[in-house]
């Protein structure tokens, strides 16, 4: 019978963790022994008697449980203590973004760690149960918009009092996808008057279905890849973009920016001098600041004011709702953990297209294309 380990998370600000009550009830009745550190979801609101109920064995937060899983189940990648606790050989299951994780990538491949990289899920139907990369972003998109609602100093919706009417707040989205349509719809709700725009045509359609206006770019042409990922876009467009858009960022009360490139820093979308432009009082909300940022003057994990105008920088805003957050991150964990398991042990079953499509390193190799990349410039450099 193998056995998982879901251990405390020790990254700064992570409050999300990788197993729910339910998932720990649904992979023992698949036969698998699952061990919870003590203490891993008092931050999610998840009791350590609440993981027992479900079948859990609760454990102290040592080297031993580590050596003798034979899965471990994280939402941050470990640091390089903590993959030492890992045996030669073993297997973890986490978000990694490899672009930042290059000494544990090695670590990986000198021990021969198995590590299946939730954030490489691949894009394909039948991996849209596992796509953690989408139902963090639900998260993030819902609370960037409550974050710029609790910043601004004036109503959002419509309001006709007997004292006179109050016209609603104007936001301008950046980015449709998952994050983008989720902060549409949330800004919509709240009575916001929503424009949006996207590199992707596939997003207009989108947009609107949700009440919003797309912003039209001139030069336009589909910039979505194979896999369902934006494409990085030339300096050209993005600069038609910029003068398109920052006519609308002008008369905004709200920005909320979501454009991410997997592995690369964030685009810059909003220059300094349409910060300049904004009223007195707006917010913008960056949701790529920990990339580096949408916004020239965002700065990480801030909240600062520039030219009369509230930066929200929050890094790891799915980490600012970890009851919801983990919830839907355990699922997507199980989704992909059902996929390897076989009569109660763990089997690396790489003809599976999305197992292999998530592998980051195995039996001493760097196996995706993207984190192989990484190290194949670092050579030719050197």
């Amino acid at each position: 019978m193998a056995t998982v380990l879901v251990p405390m998370e020790t990254r700064d600000g992570e409050t999300r963790v990788a197993a729910s009550p339910d998932s720990v009830k649904r992979f023992a009745k698949a036969g698998l022994t699952v061990q919870v550190e003590r203490g891993a979801g008092a931050n999610a609101r998840v009791s350590d008697d609440d993981y027992r109920a479900a079948g859990a064995v609760i454990i102290d937060a040592d080297q031993s449980g580590w050596a003798a899983a034979d899965l471990v189940v994280k939402v941050a990648p470990p640091s390089l203590d903590e993959a030492a606790k890992l045996k030669d050989g073993g297997r973890v299951l986490s978000i990694v973004v490899p672009a930042y994780e290059k000494e544990l990538i090695e670590y990986y491949r000198d021990h021969k760690i198995t590590c299946y990289a939730m954030d490489l899920i691949p894009r394909i139907s039948r991996a849209q149960s596992m796509d953690v990369l989408s139902s963090q972003a639900t998260v993030s998109g819902y609370k960037a918009v409550l974050l710029a609602a609790s910043h601004l100093e004036k109503f959002c919706p419509l309001l006709m009092t007997a004292a006179g009417t109050v016209p609603p707040a104007r936001a301008v989205i950046f980015g449709a996808g998952v994050a983008g349509l989720q902060a549409i719809a949330t800004a919509k709700r709240l009575g916001c008057r929503v424009e949006a725009t996207d590199i992707r045509l596939a997003a207009k359609e989108q947009i609107e279905s949700l009440g919003a206006s797309f912003i039209d770019v001139p030069g336009m042409e589909d910039m979505e890849d194979e896999h369902g990922y934006a494409k990085e876009v030339t300096p050209e467009f993005l600069e038609q973009q910029r003068i398109e858009v920052a006519k609308r960022v002008a008369e905004a009360d709200i920005v909320i920016t979501t454009a991410l490139v997997p592995g690369r820093p964030a685009p810059k979308l909003i220059s300094e001098e349409m910060v300049k432009s904004m009223p007195d009082g707006a917010v913008i909300v960056d949701l790529a600041a920990e990339s580096g940022g949408n916004c020239v003057l965002t700065e990480p994990d801030q909240t600062v004011v520039k030219y009369g105008v509230t930066l929200v920088g929050v890094n790891n805003l799915p980490a600012t709702m970890p009851v919801h957050a983990s919830e839907l991150y355990a699922k997507n964990v199980l989704n992909l953990v059902n996929l390897m398991i076989d009569e109660g042990n763990i089997q690396d079953k790489l003809e599976d297209e999305c197992l292999d499509g998530c592998l980051l390193t195995h039996e001493g190799e760097v196996k995706h294309d993207r984190a192989k990349a990484l190290f194949e410039t670092e050579g030719a450099a050197s």
